[in-house]
């Protein structure tokens, strides 16, 4: 008899998240260790921000390379190579002893990291019908948020024990432990999988699922048709402003927490995990909205629209607060605020590009969605060292300017249908 696995759709994305929270202890360790390892190799605030520059560019240029590579390879293949070059990049750092080493090692961890996030995006479109794909994200999303708040506290834990050298070694460890289930589970995607039921299989392809909107078969642009599409523009646009807001906090927040409030290893240990319990909550807050709102009745990219914006107007408050914020603990609550509302509108954003294209196609505009993101975050990155020589106020400013600028570009430019049909040349009425 056939083996089933009765809700075998979760249990991927649930390896997915896993994916992430390795995902994000990997890249997070070296801003954690920052003091120790800067000290040992002789550099300063100024060659971290040139370490961030290059992982952010090898980012961008891995979410373009591996969104199409998934596309052609499929989703199983895409993640051993992306997680095993990843792995083998950060037990790497261990041999770390000049800066140039180190900035060639954060070039290939940004490349391979990067095929993490369209990769989830083309398994989200693919296993999930439409109504559950914003809380699948949801659930993907929050393994980087889980990732970013055990991280701080087990790289302390590690350094303190084992020195940093072979911390590296250990967290590297971890991806290649994770290829061992994914390649037992993932067999194939859901139209082959030997072990789908067929009922999960017609609700994964939204048959008889009332508000069901799945993307047009057959429809899978090439990235130029792809970018003539108006709604392709409102996710680069948003991600490119929004993104930086995550990226400020991921990248800068224990150096923030050092120079700001003096903390050594230790101290960013017992605080920095504490603002992403906000975006872990805000990840699963805005797929479950999105995706009850679905379910009563609303149009789906109406629900999606309304989560984005909700998650805009939370950002707002805590940002312009953290300006002034004199106390630790203040000043960590308030983060987590901001990134819970992050949260809620990334995965709604996130999600869109399964919302508007076929599976063909997710990939792509997945990946070139975190491009546009990556270049959002580069200028910030540029910026953070002059804007941040006398406080952090300043870069926090500028950061609540840009996240109306985020929102308003789904708003104008995502259209008011979905999915999105080819050819382009006679637009659909609202789109």
């Amino acid at each position: 008899m056939k083996r089933q696995v009765a809700g075998l759709r979760w249990l991927v994305i649930g390896l997915i998240a896993l994916a992430t929270v390795i995902n994000y202890i990997d890249r997070n360790a070296l801003a954690v260790m920052w003091p120790a390892v800067s000290k040992d190799i002789g550099a300063d605030k100024n060659d971290y921000a040139l370490l961030v520059t290059m992982f952010m560019v090898a980012y961008a240029v891995g979410q373009a390379l591996f969104g199409r590579m998934l596309d052609v390879i499929g989703t199983r293949l895409g993640f051993v190579i992306s997680i095993g070059i990843w792995s083998l990049s950060i037990a790497g750092h261990a041999l770390v002893r000049s800066l140039g080493l180190l900035t060639l090692l954060r070039l290939t961890l940004g490349v391979s990291e990067a095929g993490n996030w369209p990769g989830a995006a083309k398994a989200n479109a693919t296993w999930f019908p439409a109504r559950e794909r914003a809380l699948a994200q949801g659930i993907f999303n929050s393994g980087a948020a889980i990732g970013a708040i055990v991280s701080a506290p087990l790289v302390a834990v590690l350094y303190v024990s084992i020195g940093w050298r072979a911390t590296f070694v250990v967290i590297g460890v971890l991806g290649f432990l994770w290829l061992l289930p994914w390649l037992f589970v993932y067999r194939s995607d859901p139209d082959a999988h030997p072990w789908l039921s067929e009922a999960e299989r017609a609700h994964i392809a939204g048959e008889g699922a009332e508000g069901s909107m799945q993307p047009v078969a057959g429809y899978a642009p090439g990235m130029g048709a792809l970018l003539r599409h108006k709604q392709s523009w409102a996710i680069l646009i948003s991600r490119f402003f929004l993104d930086p807001v995550w990226w400020l906090f991921v990248s800068w927040l224990p150096i923030y927490l050092s120079e700001t409030f003096g903390f050594d290893v230790k101290q960013i240990g017992l605080f920095a995990w504490v603002p992403f319990v906000g975006a872990m909550l805000g990840s699963l807050t805005g797929g479950w909205a999105s995706g009850a709102l679905i379910r009563g009745g609303w149009p789906a990219l109406k629900a999606r629209r309304a989560a984005i914006i909700a998650g805009g107007i939370i950002m707002l408050p805590p940002l312009l607060l953290t300006m002034q914020a004199a106390d630790p603990l203040y000043a960590v609550l308030l983060i987590a605020v901001i990134l819970f509302g992050f949260q809620v509108a990334i995965n709604n954003i996130q999600t869109l590009p399964s919302d508007y294209f076929a599976g063909g196609a997710v990939g792509s505009l997945a990946g070139i969605g975190g491009t546009a993101a990556v270049a959002g975050t580069l200028i910030t990155t540029w910026l953070v060292p002059a804007m941040t020589a006398q406080s952090y106020a300043p870069i926090f400013a500028l950061a609540a300017a840009i996240v109306p600028l985020g929102v308003l570009a789904i708003w104008i430019l995502g259209g008011r249908e979905a999915p999105v049909a080819g050819p382009i040349t006679i637009p659909t009425k609202g789109q």
